[in-house]
Protein backbone atom coordinates (compact mmCIF):
# COMPACT_ATOMS: atom_id res chain seq x y z
CA UNK A 1 0.00 0.00 0.00
CA UNK A 2 2.44 2.39 1.20
CA UNK A 3 4.70 1.53 -2.27
CA UNK A 4 2.06 2.93 -3.81
CA UNK A 5 0.61 5.94 -1.90
CA UNK A 6 4.30 7.21 -1.59
CA UNK A 7 5.43 8.29 -4.92
CA UNK A 8 1.63 10.15 -4.98
CA UNK A 9 2.51 12.11 -1.90
CA UNK A 10 5.90 12.87 -3.21
CA UNK A 11 4.71 14.08 -6.63
CA UNK A 12 1.94 16.39 -4.93
CA UNK A 13 4.16 17.62 -2.31
CA UNK A 14 6.66 18.99 -5.48
CA UNK A 15 3.90 20.01 -6.95
CA UNK A 16 3.29 22.16 -4.32
CA UNK A 17 6.38 23.65 -4.01
CA UNK A 18 7.38 24.35 -7.70
CA UNK A 19 3.69 26.34 -7.25
CA UNK A 20 4.64 27.38 -3.96
CA UNK A 21 8.15 28.83 -5.54
CA UNK A 22 6.29 30.28 -8.34
CA UNK A 23 4.11 32.38 -6.09
CA UNK A 24 7.33 33.60 -4.02
CA UNK A 25 8.68 34.41 -7.78
CA UNK A 26 5.66 36.14 -8.61
CA UNK A 27 4.74 38.43 -5.38
CA UNK A 28 8.89 39.10 -5.86
CA UNK A 29 8.44 40.75 -9.07
CA UNK A 30 5.45 42.27 -8.67
CA UNK A 31 5.73 46.05 -8.76
CA UNK A 32 2.46 48.44 -9.20
CA UNK A 33 3.36 51.97 -10.04
CA UNK A 34 2.75 54.88 -7.54
CA UNK A 35 2.47 58.78 -7.23
CA UNK A 36 3.17 60.22 -3.86
CA UNK A 37 2.68 63.40 -2.47
CA UNK A 38 4.22 64.90 0.84
CA UNK A 39 5.21 68.11 2.19
CA UNK A 40 6.35 70.92 4.71
CA UNK A 41 5.65 73.85 6.12
CA UNK A 42 6.09 76.42 9.17
CA UNK A 43 5.00 79.73 10.83
CA UNK A 44 7.39 81.82 12.46
CA UNK A 45 6.62 84.91 14.85
CA UNK A 46 10.38 87.00 15.06
CA UNK A 47 10.87 89.47 17.33
CA UNK A 48 14.41 91.49 16.91
CA UNK A 49 15.70 94.44 19.25
CA UNK A 50 18.51 96.15 18.25
CA UNK A 51 20.45 97.78 21.05
CA UNK A 52 19.60 101.82 20.98
CA UNK A 53 17.55 100.85 17.85
CA UNK A 54 14.19 99.70 16.49
CA UNK A 55 12.51 96.84 17.53
CA UNK A 56 10.80 94.56 14.84
CA UNK A 57 7.95 92.10 15.15
CA UNK A 58 7.07 89.71 11.86
CA UNK A 59 4.48 86.59 11.86
CA UNK A 60 5.11 85.18 8.85
CA UNK A 61 4.36 81.36 7.05
CA UNK A 62 8.21 81.15 5.72
CA UNK A 63 7.42 78.52 3.97
CA UNK A 64 5.11 76.22 2.27
CA UNK A 65 6.33 72.75 0.59
CA UNK A 66 5.14 70.19 -1.72
CA UNK A 67 6.73 67.18 -2.35
CA UNK A 68 5.49 65.04 -5.43
CA UNK A 69 7.11 61.95 -6.33
CA UNK A 70 6.85 58.85 -8.73
CA UNK A 71 7.45 55.54 -8.59
CA UNK A 72 7.99 54.12 -12.68
CA UNK A 73 9.48 50.51 -10.88
CA UNK A 74 11.93 48.92 -8.42
CA UNK A 75 14.81 50.98 -9.74
CA UNK A 76 13.35 54.22 -11.42
CA UNK A 77 11.91 56.85 -10.10
CA UNK A 78 11.12 60.52 -10.17
CA UNK A 79 11.34 63.38 -6.88
CA UNK A 80 10.42 66.80 -6.52
CA UNK A 81 9.89 70.07 -4.41
CA UNK A 82 8.42 72.84 -4.82
CA UNK A 83 8.19 75.90 -2.44
CA UNK A 84 6.60 79.15 -2.01
CA UNK A 85 7.97 80.96 0.61
CA UNK A 86 6.66 84.34 2.38
CA UNK A 87 2.94 82.72 1.73
CA UNK A 88 3.15 85.16 -1.39
CA UNK A 89 4.18 85.83 -5.33
CA UNK A 90 4.15 89.09 -6.52
CA UNK A 91 6.46 92.25 -7.31
CA UNK A 92 9.30 90.54 -6.39
CA UNK A 93 7.45 89.89 -2.93
CA UNK A 94 8.13 86.27 -1.85
CA UNK A 95 9.55 83.33 -3.93
CA UNK A 96 8.30 80.62 -6.14
CA UNK A 97 11.40 77.59 -6.85
CA UNK A 98 11.67 74.33 -7.71
CA UNK A 99 14.12 73.17 -5.52
CA UNK A 100 14.20 69.54 -6.78
CA UNK A 101 13.15 67.74 -9.84
CA UNK A 102 15.08 64.72 -10.73
CA UNK A 103 15.11 61.53 -12.42
CA UNK A 104 16.41 58.27 -10.01
CA UNK A 105 17.66 55.51 -10.87
CA UNK A 106 18.85 52.80 -7.92
CA UNK A 107 21.03 49.83 -9.15
CA UNK A 108 21.50 48.47 -5.82
CA UNK A 109 22.29 49.63 -1.91
CA UNK A 110 25.65 50.62 -3.67
CA UNK A 111 24.86 52.18 -6.50
CA UNK A 112 22.43 54.56 -7.81
CA UNK A 113 22.04 57.82 -9.95
CA UNK A 114 19.97 61.23 -10.35
CA UNK A 115 19.49 63.49 -12.80
CA UNK A 116 17.78 67.20 -13.13
CA UNK A 117 17.54 70.23 -10.38
CA UNK A 118 19.34 68.70 -7.62
CA UNK A 119 20.64 69.28 -3.75
CA UNK A 120 24.57 70.07 -3.31
CA UNK A 121 25.68 68.02 -0.58
CA UNK A 122 27.09 70.11 1.57
CA UNK A 123 26.54 70.16 5.44
CA UNK A 124 23.53 68.96 7.27
CA UNK A 125 20.55 71.37 6.88
CA UNK A 126 21.18 71.32 3.18
CA UNK A 127 20.23 67.96 1.99
CA UNK A 128 17.34 67.43 5.27
CA UNK A 129 15.76 70.81 5.67
CA UNK A 130 12.28 70.01 7.50
CA UNK A 131 11.39 71.64 10.39
CA UNK A 132 11.09 69.25 12.70
CA UNK A 133 14.46 67.91 11.84
CA UNK A 134 16.51 71.08 13.63
CA UNK A 135 16.21 72.53 17.17
CA UNK A 136 15.91 76.28 16.44
CA UNK A 137 12.72 78.18 15.03
CA UNK A 138 14.75 79.45 11.99
CA UNK A 139 17.64 77.41 10.42
CA UNK A 140 21.24 78.51 11.93
CA UNK A 141 22.46 81.75 10.56
CA UNK A 142 25.47 79.43 9.57
CA UNK A 143 23.28 77.78 7.30
CA UNK A 144 22.49 81.31 5.59
CA UNK A 145 25.89 82.84 5.68
CA UNK A 146 28.61 80.34 5.83
CA UNK A 147 26.92 77.16 3.62
CA UNK A 148 23.62 78.69 1.95
CA UNK A 149 20.73 76.54 2.29
CA UNK A 150 18.92 75.42 0.45
CA UNK A 151 21.60 75.16 -1.96
CA UNK A 152 20.22 73.52 -6.03
CA UNK A 153 20.91 73.79 -8.99
CA UNK A 154 21.08 72.07 -12.14
CA UNK A 155 23.21 68.75 -12.21
CA UNK A 156 23.78 64.95 -12.22
CA UNK A 157 25.37 63.18 -8.87
CA UNK A 158 25.80 59.64 -7.91
CA UNK A 159 25.32 58.01 -4.86
CA UNK A 160 25.60 54.85 -2.58
CA UNK A 161 26.42 52.88 0.88
CA UNK A 162 29.61 51.10 1.06
CA UNK A 163 29.56 48.85 4.72
CA UNK A 164 29.03 51.97 7.47
CA UNK A 165 29.39 54.56 4.93
CA UNK A 166 27.50 56.84 2.52
CA UNK A 167 28.63 58.62 -0.48
CA UNK A 168 27.30 61.52 -3.04
CA UNK A 169 29.52 63.02 -5.87
CA UNK A 170 27.81 65.35 -7.90
CA UNK A 171 28.30 67.87 -10.80
CA UNK A 172 26.12 70.59 -11.01
CA UNK A 173 26.21 73.93 -12.20
CA UNK A 174 28.52 76.83 -11.11
CA UNK A 175 28.36 80.08 -9.01
CA UNK A 176 27.76 83.21 -10.89
CA UNK A 177 30.85 85.01 -10.62
CA UNK A 178 29.22 88.19 -10.81
CA UNK A 179 27.04 87.86 -7.65
CA UNK A 180 30.82 87.15 -5.79
CA UNK A 181 31.99 90.62 -5.30
CA UNK A 182 33.63 91.72 -2.12
CA UNK A 183 30.60 93.42 -1.07
CA UNK A 184 28.83 90.60 -1.26
CA UNK A 185 30.91 88.00 -0.25
CA UNK A 186 31.73 90.27 2.71
CA UNK A 187 27.98 90.16 3.49
CA UNK A 188 27.10 86.93 2.72
CA UNK A 189 29.65 84.57 1.94
CA UNK A 190 28.63 82.63 -1.45
CA UNK A 191 24.85 82.97 -1.35
CA UNK A 192 24.61 85.46 -4.10
CA UNK A 193 26.52 83.36 -6.31
CA UNK A 194 23.69 80.83 -6.66
CA UNK A 195 21.51 80.38 -9.44
CA UNK A 196 19.15 78.41 -8.65
CA UNK A 197 18.65 76.52 -12.09
CA UNK A 198 17.97 79.29 -14.04
CA UNK A 199 19.54 79.32 -17.87
CA UNK A 200 22.61 78.47 -15.56
CA UNK A 201 26.29 78.99 -17.00
CA UNK A 202 27.09 75.43 -18.55
CA UNK A 203 31.37 76.76 -18.99
CA UNK A 204 32.35 76.24 -15.36
CA UNK A 205 30.81 72.77 -13.86
CA UNK A 206 30.51 72.69 -10.13
CA UNK A 207 32.43 70.06 -8.33
CA UNK A 208 31.22 68.49 -4.81
CA UNK A 209 32.02 65.29 -2.87
CA UNK A 210 30.18 63.97 0.19
CA UNK A 211 30.80 61.27 2.77
CA UNK A 212 29.09 60.03 5.85
CA UNK A 213 30.00 57.15 8.81
CA UNK A 214 26.78 55.70 10.02
CA UNK A 215 28.78 52.75 11.69
CA UNK A 216 27.28 53.81 15.24
CA UNK A 217 23.81 53.49 16.63
CA UNK A 218 22.22 56.98 16.81
CA UNK A 219 25.72 58.54 15.56
CA UNK A 220 26.35 60.53 11.63
CA UNK A 221 29.64 61.95 11.18
CA UNK A 222 31.20 63.23 7.88
CA UNK A 223 32.26 65.85 5.47
CA UNK A 224 32.18 67.48 2.15
CA UNK A 225 34.43 69.23 -0.40
CA UNK A 226 32.97 71.69 -3.02
CA UNK A 227 35.08 73.38 -5.41
CA UNK A 228 34.11 75.84 -8.65
CA UNK A 229 35.39 78.43 -10.85
CA UNK A 230 33.23 80.57 -11.13
CA UNK A 231 32.68 82.88 -13.95
CA UNK A 232 32.47 86.52 -13.80
CA UNK A 233 31.97 89.18 -16.70
CA UNK A 234 35.26 91.05 -15.81
CA UNK A 235 37.03 88.30 -14.06
CA UNK A 236 36.47 84.61 -12.65
CA UNK A 237 36.03 83.24 -8.27
CA UNK A 238 37.82 80.27 -7.54
CA UNK A 239 35.68 79.13 -4.59
CA UNK A 240 36.90 75.86 -2.50
CA UNK A 241 34.08 75.04 0.14
CA UNK A 242 35.67 72.36 2.59
CA UNK A 243 33.10 71.50 6.14
CA UNK A 244 32.81 68.81 8.97
CA UNK A 245 29.56 67.72 10.43
CA UNK A 246 28.26 65.30 13.07
CA UNK A 247 24.43 64.45 14.00
CA UNK A 248 24.36 62.74 17.56
CA UNK A 249 20.91 61.05 18.67
CA UNK A 250 21.55 58.32 21.43
CA UNK A 251 20.54 58.32 25.35
CA UNK A 252 18.51 61.30 24.69
CA UNK A 253 21.57 63.22 23.91
CA UNK A 254 21.33 65.53 21.41
CA UNK A 255 24.19 67.16 19.81
CA UNK A 256 24.35 68.84 16.49
CA UNK A 257 27.91 70.70 14.96
CA UNK A 258 28.67 72.01 11.98
CA UNK A 259 32.03 73.54 10.54
CA UNK A 260 32.98 75.06 7.71
CA UNK A 261 35.92 77.07 5.24
CA UNK A 262 35.45 78.76 1.96
CA UNK A 263 38.54 79.90 0.79
CA UNK A 264 38.46 82.61 -2.14
CA UNK A 265 41.12 82.65 -5.35
CA UNK A 266 40.92 86.25 -6.94
CA UNK A 267 39.10 88.00 -4.62
CA UNK A 268 39.30 90.61 -1.97
CA UNK A 269 38.15 88.33 0.81
CA UNK A 270 40.74 85.21 1.40
CA UNK A 271 38.39 83.17 3.37
CA UNK A 272 35.08 83.00 4.89
CA UNK A 273 34.79 80.69 7.94
CA UNK A 274 32.35 79.17 10.78
CA UNK A 275 30.68 77.17 13.27
CA UNK A 276 27.17 76.18 15.08
CA UNK A 277 27.17 73.47 18.19
CA UNK A 278 24.00 72.61 19.45
CA UNK A 279 23.55 70.61 22.56
CA UNK A 280 20.08 69.45 24.29
CA UNK A 281 18.21 66.53 26.03
CA UNK A 282 14.78 64.96 25.36
CA UNK A 283 12.82 64.77 28.82
CA UNK A 284 10.22 62.80 27.38
CA UNK A 285 10.93 59.93 28.68
CA UNK A 286 11.27 61.62 31.85
CA UNK A 287 7.63 63.13 31.93
CA UNK A 288 6.25 60.84 29.55
CA UNK A 289 4.47 63.44 27.53
CA UNK A 290 5.01 63.83 23.72
CA UNK A 291 7.98 62.62 21.56
CA UNK A 292 10.24 64.61 22.32
CA UNK A 293 11.05 67.77 24.51
CA UNK A 294 14.77 69.12 23.95
CA UNK A 295 15.58 72.13 25.91
CA UNK A 296 18.77 73.10 24.20
CA UNK A 297 21.30 75.59 23.93
CA UNK A 298 23.06 76.88 20.53
CA UNK A 299 26.98 79.03 20.07
CA UNK A 300 27.56 80.16 17.02
CA UNK A 301 30.27 82.17 15.38
CA UNK A 302 30.51 83.33 11.77
CA UNK A 303 33.12 85.22 9.81
CA UNK A 304 32.30 85.53 6.37
CA UNK A 305 34.95 88.31 5.94
CA UNK A 306 37.49 85.82 8.25
CA UNK A 307 40.55 87.10 6.33
CA UNK A 308 41.19 89.72 3.68
CA UNK A 309 44.00 91.29 2.12
CA UNK A 310 43.10 94.35 3.70
CA UNK A 311 42.68 93.00 7.03
CA UNK A 312 41.70 94.70 10.53
CA UNK A 313 38.31 96.40 11.27
CA UNK A 314 37.49 94.40 7.38
CA UNK A 315 37.95 91.07 9.06
CA UNK A 316 35.73 92.52 12.47
CA UNK A 317 33.09 93.71 10.74
CA UNK A 318 31.37 90.81 10.25
CA UNK A 319 32.24 88.73 12.45
CA UNK A 320 29.25 87.74 14.62
CA UNK A 321 28.80 85.50 17.87
CA UNK A 322 25.46 84.60 18.98
CA UNK A 323 24.46 82.31 21.48
CA UNK A 324 20.52 81.13 21.64
CA UNK A 325 19.02 78.67 24.44
CA UNK A 326 15.53 76.93 22.76
CA UNK A 327 12.91 74.29 23.65
CA UNK A 328 11.44 72.10 21.06
CA UNK A 329 8.13 69.80 21.10
CA UNK A 330 6.89 67.09 19.16
CA UNK A 331 3.87 66.33 19.99
CA UNK A 332 4.30 63.87 17.32
CA UNK A 333 7.73 63.20 15.15
CA UNK A 334 5.49 65.10 12.38
CA UNK A 335 5.18 68.31 14.43
CA UNK A 336 7.13 70.41 16.22
CA UNK A 337 6.31 73.72 18.60
CA UNK A 338 9.64 75.36 19.13
CA UNK A 339 10.62 78.68 21.26
CA UNK A 340 13.97 80.43 21.76
CA UNK A 341 15.98 82.97 22.73
CA UNK A 342 19.08 84.32 21.38
CA UNK A 343 22.05 87.29 21.46
CA UNK A 344 23.78 88.10 18.61
CA UNK A 345 27.34 90.69 18.96
CA UNK A 346 29.52 92.09 16.26
CA UNK A 347 33.25 92.36 17.53
CA UNK A 348 33.80 95.58 15.55
CA UNK A 349 31.61 97.65 17.87
CA UNK A 350 30.31 95.12 20.14
CA UNK A 351 27.05 95.99 19.29
CA UNK A 352 24.20 93.17 20.15
CA UNK A 353 20.80 92.25 19.14
CA UNK A 354 18.40 90.16 21.17
CA UNK A 355 16.00 87.53 19.31
CA UNK A 356 12.95 86.05 20.48
CA UNK A 357 10.95 83.61 17.88
CA UNK A 358 8.58 80.77 18.29
CA UNK A 359 7.10 79.10 15.55
CA UNK A 360 5.54 76.02 14.87
CA UNK A 361 6.67 72.98 11.55
CA UNK A 362 4.93 69.73 10.11
CA UNK A 363 6.40 67.23 7.53
CA UNK A 364 4.18 64.56 6.15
Amino acid sequence: MWKKIFPLLFLLTVTNLLFAQDAVSSIENFFLPKTTIGGYGELHFNQEAIKFGKQTKTLDFHRFVVFIGHSFSEKWSFKSEIEIEHNFVEGGQGELAIEQANINFRANKFFGFRVGVILNSVGIINEIHEPPTFLSVERPEYSKYIVPTTWYGNGASIFGKLGGFDYVLSAMEGLDGNGLTTKNIESSGIRKGRVNGFKSDARSILLNGRINYFGFNGIIFGGSFTFNNAIGDTKNIQVALSEFHFNVNKYNIVAVGEMANIAYGNSEVNNSFGYYFDLGYNLSSLLRFGKSIIPFVRYTNYNTAFSTKSGGNSEKEFNKIKWMIGLSFKPVDEVVFKVDYAERKVELNNAKTRLFNFGIGYMF
